[in-house]
């Protein structure tokens, strides 16, 4: 916890008009949830003990069953992280051409394709969720198209069922990444299980982290051995390649860090969950600033502060951004300004943006601020104030 050096009440007291930063460090959207360090330190002793440090060895094994457990599905294959897990799944299923994605995502959902010389498609988004849009996704579809990458953003499910029933009338392969919806659920179930497999990223910045780390899951035997061969260069055994593949091993060190954060991740949930009713509060009232909100049916980790600054507000998102920055409160804009816009894709589809208004308009607002289990009240008041400031 960091305590804020001043009361902001006016424009007066912001860093941009001179005032003295509201913080001596920086405050990160991210920091790292650090589970019980005895007991990842009793599991370090186990693993240098065992001189087993990578190679599928005990500690991933048994990461990988209790991850399975969690999310209720038949197996997880942990990965180093969660790009190599993408690229891995998507060589796996076999997929070419033409995938639809959707452009309001990290880059990396895009990357894994192109990489592969595989064409990734943008389509739009619902502007109420942020998640890809299936009409969109319908008017994307064309002969070349050979799957279907549906993004769970901000921990809320994509529109699975329709994404689902597009997969099937056109005969192409669905797959999510689930990148920031560790914990989450749709209808209930775990995220884990949806389309052919999903793909999970355990980066240390996530509300459950390996250090750095990833997984794909699935409910299907036949792609889950195929993913074991291509993560291990295809070895089947001692000397016996079987398979193309490449090094996407998780270490052991990797896999006791998430054992151990598993372990702790409901109180981090819980932690995140009061953070984003303390910036509702604290958020309330100030005119053209809207939160993006979970509802109540599904879990979620509430790992995602996120904030859109309105069509009318007085002032724009990137000069709240800016104020935000002068006080070391270092706010993003995620994903601006989109992946579409991003070289090389720009480059490639210099006139994406005319099919996706929606995801020009979000790229415009959004503001993701500082959350985990180290932020404190008196800092999200802070923060909140500064917008406040900004816009009042």
């Amino acid at each position: 916890m960091t305590v804020p050096l001043k009361l902001i009440c006016s424009k007066a007291d912001l860093a941009i008009n001179g005032a003295v930063p509201a913080f001596s460090e920086p405050l990160h959207v991210g920091r790292p949830n650090i589970g019980d360090r005895g007991a990842f330190m009793q599991r370090v002793s186990q693993v240098l003990d065992s001189q087993w440090l990578t190679n599928n060895g005990p500690m991933v094994t048994e990461f990988e069953r209790c991850i399975a457990d969690h999310l209720g599905v038949k197996h997880c294959v942990a990965m180093c992280n969660g790009t190599i897990a993408l690229e891995i799944a998507i060589r796996a299923l076999r997929l070419e051409g033409e995938v639809i994605v959707p452009s309001w995502t990290f880059v990396a959902t895009a990357h894994a394709l192109y990489w592969q010389g595989i064409t990734p498609i943008f389509a739009d988004i619902d502007p109420t969720t942020h998640n890809i849009d299936p009409l969109a996704v319908r008017r994307m579809i064309t002969p070349r198209t050979s799957g279907i990458i549906g993004v769970h953003l901000w921990g809320r499910a994509a529109p699975i069922e329709e994404l689902q029933a597009i997969a099937d009338e056109h005969g192409v392969k669905l797959l999510f990444d689930a990148a920031h919806a560790f914990g989450s659920t749709h209808g209930g179930k775990m995220i884990g299980g949806f389309g052919m497999c999903e793909v999970l990223s355990f980066h240390a910045t996530k509300s459950f982290n390996t250090f750095e780390g990833g997984a794909v899951v699935t409910n299907d035997d036949e792609l889950a051995e195929t993913i074991r061969l291509m993560r291990n260069f295809g070895f089947a055994g001692y000397d016996n390649v079987i398979h193309p593949g490449t090094n996407g091993k998780m270490i052991e060190m990797c896999a006791i860090m998430g054992l151990t954060n598993l372990e702790s991740h409901a109180d981090v949930v819980a932690c995140n969950a009061r953070n984003h009713a303390a910036y509702a509060e604290a958020l309330a009232g100030i005119p053209g600033i809207s939160l993006l909100t979970y509802g109540s049916v599904e879990r979620n980790s509430h790992h995602y502060i996120v904030v859109e600054v309105d069509n009318d507000c007085r002032v724009d998102r990137d000069q709240i951004v800016i104020a935000l920055h002068a006080e070391n409160i270092l706010a993003r804009k995620y994903f601006w300004p989109g992946t579409h816009a991003m070289k090389p894709y720009r480059d490639l589809f210099p006139h994406a943006r005319l099919m996706l208004p929606n995801t020009e308009q979000v790229a415009k607002k959004v503001i993701v601020l500082p959350n985990g289990t180290t932020l404190s009240n008196s800092e999200i008041r802070t923060i909140s104030d500064v917008i406040g400031a900004c816009v009042n």
